[in-house]
């Protein structure tokens, strides 16, 4: 049984650390309590932890653009995130988890704003039929979070470009997303901001569990756990190099000739290279292979291998080059 609540919101707009408070709270919260927490990201795609980040997201494009990637302990789809949207989670024991209480604080603090929102399947929250709360769910030993998304008014042209999968052929064996009819909330309270959605969020969690929420102080979370939580989230290791598998191909013709590459990567990292080529330097191909193989999948670290490889041939290293510069990886 709940005896007490509690509230956290976070100050920070840096998805690796807010993710780590989340894994903190989820460690400190007592028995028979529930910590609401509110959090906010600044122009970040989040992947499930199961997912794979070439597929869901261009990759390149949300870097350019000063985007973050990041990866959650949760399964699901991947997520856009901006100061329109408001992050909730709820950290309990396993023993006091309740996913339809947790998910009518959502749709009570929505219906205090006049919109009627209504659940759908097994863990969206729809308004008119569209999307604008997407939930996720995580379990370890006694304790459990539940968490989600509120699209308030968030930039659906930025969501629609960075979670729209590379043209690039893959053959990916990590989880895709279900893409739906997405709203924000403003469309159906044009005032609304997410601080006021904050609000109501508390005053539903306060309605709904019947209880008087205190508010959890800064002070009593370990910020030395929390930063190393947060170098954990923002690395390669974990972003991008959980070991899935999967298969990149791209192939063009150069006055000096045909070339296909094809790339087997696993846990982030070139693991296997096949170049293909009709080119009258047969020793392009097998160098190419060499130069690629171990390396991680990233478009710099490409460019960086091939200039080093190619550079006494400038005109091969140019057009390899522009090749891999054209792919959306």
């Amino acid at each position: 049984m709940i005896d007490f609540i509690q509230t956290f919101c976070s100050d920070s707009l840096d998805p690796y650390y807010n993710l780590a408070v989340e894994q903190h709270l989820m460690e400190l919260v007592p028995a028979r309590c529930c910590i609401l927490y509110l959090w906010q990201n600044q122009n970040t795609v989040v992947i499930g932890r199961n997912q794979n980040p070439w597929r869901e997201c261009r990759m390149e494009l949300l870097q350019r653009e000063d985007g973050r990637l990041a990866r959650r302990l949760s399964g699901g789809g991947a997520v856009y995130h901006d100061v329109g949207n408001l992050n909730f989670t709820f950290l309990l024991a396993e023993s006091e988890y309740h996913v339809q209480r947790q998910l009518t604080v959502v749709t009570e603090a929505c219906r205090s704003l006049g919109i009627q929102a209504e659940l759908s399947g097994r863990n969206d929250v729809l308004v008119d039929g569209k999307k604008f709360s997407g939930n996720a769910f995580y379990k370890n030993g006694e304790k459990a979070y539940h968490h989600g998304t509120l699209m308030v008014n968030v930039d659906k042209e930025k969501l629609g470009r960075y979670l729209i999968p590379s043209k690039a052929k893959l053959e990916a064996k990590g989880v895709s997303s279900v893409r739906s009819r997405v709203a924000n909330l403003t469309e159906f309270s044009p005032e609304l901001t997410c601080e006021k959605m904050k609000e109501r969020m508390i005053e539903a969690f306060a309605d709904v569990y019947g209880l008087t929420p205190r508010v959890l102080p800064k002070e009593t979370l370990d910020h030395t756990v929390i930063s190393t939580l947060q170098a954990h989230n923002s690395s390669w290791e974990w972003i991008c190099g959980p070991q899935q598998s999967f298969t990149f191909t791209c192939e063009k013709r150069f006055p000096w000739g045909e070339i296909q590459v094809q790339l087997d990567v696993k846990g982030g990292s070139i693991k296997l290279a096949r170049v293909y080529s009709d080119s009258m330097d047969w020793t392009c191909a097998p160098r190419l292979e060499a130069c690629l193989a171990g390396i991680p999948f990233v478009k710099t670290s490409l460019l960086a291998a091939i200039q080093m490889e190619f550079q006494e041939h400038p005109v091969i290293c140019q057009d390899l080059s522009c090749m891999f510069a054209e792919q959306e990886i």
